[in-house]
């Protein structure tokens, strides 16, 4: 073989082998009193768009098992990972975002506690907006209260839309909110946040003061909580520009 044949079967092999310059892999966490199927909108612009997009079904029953749920997600990508979280999935995704797959954190209208702080203390300072009402059971779980769902979860969904997504909301463990965190992904992976400016689930100042304070890149747009939903290819175009900056900063 000459030495030009050895080294272009050198050059092919490496690209075999080589990782590929940015993450082609997407996992979403949803949220509270939701499941997986929200994501519909963002999995299919994404996966048009070429990415692998996995979602994860939340059992909602604590932090540590939402967080096992997700690891086991993550386990089976094949590269590294933009990891990405709703509302409550925020917390998730920060604890579990430490996986050495995980590339870079998408915070969607989601909360992101630092390690040693629960989720119950971001609200410390401010104000949930009145039609955002939790009806905890006897049990110790909780779900979203029937007549103001649609104006404190999905405002700007159909009224039919709404109505299926009241009904078949699934209950969160309400002490999961009172859980610490052990580790904060944010503090060592680059992060972003859509924030909805119509949010009836949190006060906008809010998702404003978290994101600042986790350095995340802002994109805000005009939509109710239901934004994984109802804005889809907005957040899908954030998740994008994070993958693509990560891939930047990988080559």
């Amino acid at each position: 073989m000459s030495t030009a044949d050895r080294d272009a079967a050198a050059h092919n092999a490496s690209s075999q082998t080589a990782p590929p310059r940015q993450p082609r892999n997407v996992v979403l966490v949803h949220g509270a009193f939701a499941d997986g199927s929200g994501w519909r909108g963002v999995y299919d612009d994404l996966t048009a768009r070429g990415y692998r997009v996995s979602i994860v079904q939340n059992p909602l029953t604590s932090l540590a098992d939402d967080v096992a749920a997700t690891k086991r997600m993550l386990d089976r990508q094949d590269g590294p990972t933009i990891l990405v979280g709703h509302s409550w999935g925020g917390t998730v995704i920060t604890e579990a975002g430490i996986d050495p797959k995980v590339a870079g954190l998408v915070y969607v209208s989601a909360l992101s506690p630092d390690a040693g702080e629960t989720t119950a203390d971001q609200y410390a300072g401010f104000t949930t907006p009145p039609e955002f009402v939790i009806d905890t059971q006897p049990d110790g779980f909780g779900f979203l209260d029937l007549e103001r769902f649609k104006a404190g979860f999905a405002a700007d969904t159909t009224d039919a839309d709404a109505a299926f997504m009241r009904d078949s909301q699934v209950p969160i463990a309400m002490s999961a909110f009172g859980t610490k965190l052990t580790h904060a992904a944010w503090r060592t992976r680059p992060s972003w946040a859509v924030i909805a400016t119509d949010d009836e689930a949190f006060e906008l100042a809010m998702l404003r003061k978290m994101a600042e304070r986790i350095g995340a890149s802002v994109t805000e747009v005009k939509a109710s909580h239901a934004l994984f939903m109802t804005q889809a290819k907005v957040v899908a175009d954030v998740i994008d520009r994070a993958a693509q900056s990560v891939g930047a900063a990988m080559r």
